[in-house]
């Protein structure tokens, strides 16, 4: 069951009412982050009520401990964590001596909004106290401009009545993570002060693993203003082992207000030395602009965002919120400023997954980051993983593996996950790594990486696939047994089709591209293959066992799939769904539900291997099972079923990639944000409506309008130019920028120098 908490609107998040029953998922959806910082959308304010209090500094985390009651040998020592980080919003309103406080004080009027076109979170309300009534407005974003920097404005407006108003700014750091062991805590408070101005030092607690302490500096700076004839107030400092806070206050009259303008500076030790950090701090503070100047600054960064990754929808509100929303909000997480970070799959909205790396990155988020990015954010999210080539070399080796295992979940490279099926079993995520620089590759056509440091990487993976394929003498073939497809639900299968397909794309790939790069005489790569070697290699790959299921003419998702009770998901019940929500871990191990794309997903990876009768079969057989309880399954699957011609199902499938948090449609948003699934809602359009393809350095389209669209259009980088993709009853490609390019439309080789436009084929199809 569907629940949407916000008016549907093209630019905006807004609600009239506070959600108190689903105060945890409102606070998951007006989050808001810069790429350096982020926070849930926690109140300013006291709010005694259900809350989750949530700030997330990027690249800060901590080790915790490894609990399990039965060690494996190769398990991860410790599980990787996102740390919940000082917070610095809070500011503790009094009117007449009572505390404001949501749960506690009649209020009325309420609204809250965020805008995405600027990064800014407004709320307001009226409080009623006696025969006191005041407006209370917040508004906040955190910079784009300065991403050190976070600003705030606060206004209580006396509307009836005269009161007394205090507010308390502050800054606390007595925080916990929502997920710690017997609330344990990772953070200690070295310092706080007001000398030269409010500000706060601390350090995460020592861990047992030589991982390196993170030392994080907060400072405000205050501007308190009045209107009215008395411009008064009285002010005052107060500082605790945890807490620094000024204090103000004032008396007002009806028609009267005071303003607070706060604003701090988040320095961690990722970037400034602990010794300099109160420094920088304040040298960042004593920078600012007014709110309302830096919001104009704010405004015009988002723009120049939108200018290029803004997909427009005439005709569907609710489908042009959804793609909106999912943009700004990975571009709030990441947009390729540091090579040292990637995308957490909650990005800074919440602590489910440890805020870590996974394979969603290489899989969805670079395809998009391509396409609305400078290539070099995608040859970042390359690097990162070629800087980590230590630690994955390590994971093969505690498995008595040669070559790199690239880990399920890591900060630093080395495997942090602590579920067996997941952390030894899901090795699929290797190939993802190596698709990502064939895809960076083949889309910007720069060799330069592949030929170096992304070489190094490949035969480092292809290392390992040769080590954990064994030979079957009966079937005389090479096999992968004990894994974990992304069909989360069948653990320690034998010969899962994805893993095996991509284990031999990539030693073939490798090979490939070993043999023509190692001969160059600018080759720099660190790897040296035997002519033995590479034969291996090419062995694996000509001799690989691929269940295939004769009768059906599909591949088999693994070995004894087909020997389950095959059945769709129309014959569960309601109460049956989310299936991860009711039954027990053995009755879902045990059905033929899939959790998201599996056999499918091989198919998305390499759709110029397959026919489109093979595509069909294979989607027809396998989507009518699976319950898309995974953020990342409905996209493949729009994506699959626009190119077969089902079209209305691709709009379905669009419809819940787009709309899965501001819908809560697996009733799971309450912890945090799809991040990297949210890349799916612009895959679904651009590679499934408008099925934009780049095999073989080939850029063709062949879109179709969805029923119910008057319009779409999106804007591309690709090798150097930018285009406009704009679809009505006819599709139009504008060259705004760069060298004419040749590309194909409907199967038609054309010359693009300006524009082209040609009607859609067929119309505007339907499903058949």
């Amino acid at each position: 069951m569907t629940k949407t908490l916000f008016d549907v609107l093209p630019w905006q998040l807004r609600t009239n009412k506070l959600h108190t029953s689903d105060f945890l998922l409102q606070e998951s959806l007006t989050s808001i982050g810069n790429g350096y910082m982020g926070m849930r959308g926690n109140f300013e304010e006291t709010y005694s009520g259900e809350m989750h209090k949530g700030t997330y500094l990027a690249g800060v985390w901590y080790p915790d401990k490894t609990k399990v009651g039965w060690w494996k040998n190769g398990y991860p020592d410790y599980f990787g964590k996102v740390v919940n980080a000082v917070d610095f919003i809070p500011v503790n309103i009094q009117i007449n001596g009572v505390e404001i406080d949501l749960s506690q004080v009649t209020y009325q009027d309420f609204e809250q909004t965020l805008d995405m076109r600027t990064g800014e979170l407004k709320r307001s309300y009226k409080v009623v106290l006696g025969d006191v009534c005041a407006l209370i407005t917040f508004k906040r974003f955190l910079s784009l401009a300065v991403k050190e920097l976070s600003y705030q404005k606060i206004s209580i407006a006396v509307i009836e009545g005269s009161a007394t108003v205090t507010l308390k700014p502050l800054i606390n750091g007595f925080v916990k993570n929502n997920d710690s062991n017997y609330d344990e805590l990772f953070w200690k408070v070295l310092e706080t002060s007001h000398k030269p101005l409010p500000y706060l030092t601390m350090i995460t607690v020592p861990n047992a693993f030589g991982i390196e302490q993170f030392t994080v500096t907060a400072m405000m700076k205050n501007v308190v203003t009045l209107s009215g004839s008395d411009q008064m107030f009285a002010k005052e400092s107060l500082q605790t082992d945890e807490q620094v806070a000024e204090i103000y206050q004032a008396q007002l009259a009806s028609g009267e207000s005071i303003t607070l303008e706060k604003v701090v500076s988040v320095v961690t030790s990722r970037d400034i030395l602990p010794s300099q950090q109160k420094e920088t701090a304040e040298s960042l503070v004593h920078k600012i602009l007014p709110y309302d100047e830096a919001l104009e600054t704010q405004e015009r960064l988002w723009e120049e965002r939108w200018q290029l990754a803004d997909v427009a929808i005439e005709g569907d509100v609710k489908a042009q919120q959804g793609i909106r929303f999912n943009l700004f909000q990975l571009f709030q997480t990441y947009y390729g400023d540091d090579a040292r970070l990637n995308i957490g799959p909650k990005g800074f909205t919440g602590e489910k997954y440890g805020g870590a790396t996974y394979w969603d990155t290489e899989a969805y988020a670079v395809p998009l980051y391509l396409a609305l990015a400078d290539p070099k954010v995608t040859r970042n999210l390359l690097e990162y993983r070629h800087n980590q080539l230590k630690g994955a070399k390590e994971n093969a080796e505690k498995l008595g593996l040669r070559g790199a295992l690239y880990p399920m979940v890591t900060f630093n490279g080395v495997e942090c996950h602590n579920e067996w099926e997941i952390t030894f079993e899901e090795i699929h995520r290797n190939g993802a790594i190596a698709y990502a620089i064939y895809n960076y590759t083949n889309y910007t056509g720069d060799t330069s990486y592949l030929a170096h440091e992304g070489l190094e990487v490949l035969v480092e993976i292809s290392r390992f696939w040769a080590s954990r394929v064994h030979y079957s003498t009966e079937k005389e073939q090479f096999m992968i047994h004990g894994v974990t497809g992304p069909n989360e639900y069948e653990n320690n299968v034998n010969n899962n089709w994805y893993t095996n397909v991509l284990a031999t794309w990539v030693l073939r790939y490798t090979k490939e591209a070993y043999e023509k790069y190692s001969q160059l005489p600018d080759f720099k790569a660190t790897v040296f293959c035997s002519p033995e070697e590479l034969a291996h290699w090419a062995n694996i790959s000509d001799n690989m066992y691929f269940p295939y299921d004769e009768k059906r003419q599909v591949f088999v998702q693994h070995d004894t799939f087909l020997d389950k009770e095959l059945m769709p998901i129309t014959e569960l019940k309601e109460s049956d769904r989310p299936l991860n929500q009711k039954w027990s871990w053995d009755h879902i191990l045990r059905s033929c539900f899939i959790k998201q794309a599996d056999v499918l997903q091989g198919i998305y990876f390499f759709g110029d291997h397959y026919s489109l009768a093979e595509k069909k079969r294979n989607y027809l057989f396998y989507e009518p099972m699976t319950v898309h309880e995974s953020s990342l399954s409905p996209s493949i699957h729009a994506i699959l079923a626009a190119e077969i011609g089902l079209y209305d199902k691709a709009m379905s499938m669009y419809e819940r990639t787009a709309r899965l948090d501001l819908d809560n449609i697996n009733n799971d948003t309450g912890d945090g944000l799809h991040i990297t699934s949210m890349t799916g809602s612009w895959l679904a359009i651009v590679q499934g409506f408008a099925q934009m393809r780049t095999w073989n350095g080939q850029l063709n389209f062949s879109p179709f309008l969805p029923k119910g669209w008057e319009s779409y259009s999106f804007r591309i980088l690709y090798r150097e130019r930018l285009l406009k993709v704009t679809i009505t009853e006819t599709v139009r490609i504008d060259l705004l920028e760069g060298e004419p390019l040749t590309l194909t439309l409907y199967d038609h080789n054309v010359e693009l120098s300006d524009h082209i436009a040609m009607p859609i084929e067929g119309g505007v199809p339907s499903d058949v």
